[in-house]
């Protein structure tokens, strides 16, 4: 007898001009985990939360009463950090918070290589 089961949702890559076409159409949400002192040298992706990486399993836990207001673990959501170690591990910590669809994007290089616009943190 072959029992049904449910594999546990992955952490999924996604291409840069992909994210960036989603943020713009307002399909996902874009979460930077950098820390304010990477934010503030660097720049950011236009629209994206910021979300550090040490504030994650607060911030992302819809049971938690710090949970972000503007998330939704309905919505897509796209992770990026300096090489995509930090996004890995957040993206993580997403999906064990009930998030359904989670996407390393990698660096904030390869949200601009994607054609998204960078702008100054503040």
């Amino acid at each position: 007898m072959n029992m049904p089961f449910s594999r546990p949702a992955a952490v999924q890559g996604i291409a840069p001009a992909d994210a960036v076409a989603k943020a713009n159409n307002n399909e996902a949400i874009v979460i930077d985990v950098r820390d304010i002192n990477e934010l503030m040298s660097s720049g950011t992706a236009k629209g994206a939360l910021h979300i550090p990486l040490m504030m994650m399993q607060t911030k992302a836990d819809p049971r938690h009463p710090e949970f972000h207001p503007e998330l939704n673990v309905d919505k897509p959501v796209i992770l990026f950090c300096a090489s995509g170690a930090r996004s890995g591990m957040a993206a993580q910590a997403l999906l064990a918070n009930g998030f359904k669809e989670v996407y390393n994007l990698g660096g904030l290089m390869h949200w601009h290589q994607g054609g998204g616009q960078v702008v100054a943190a503040g």
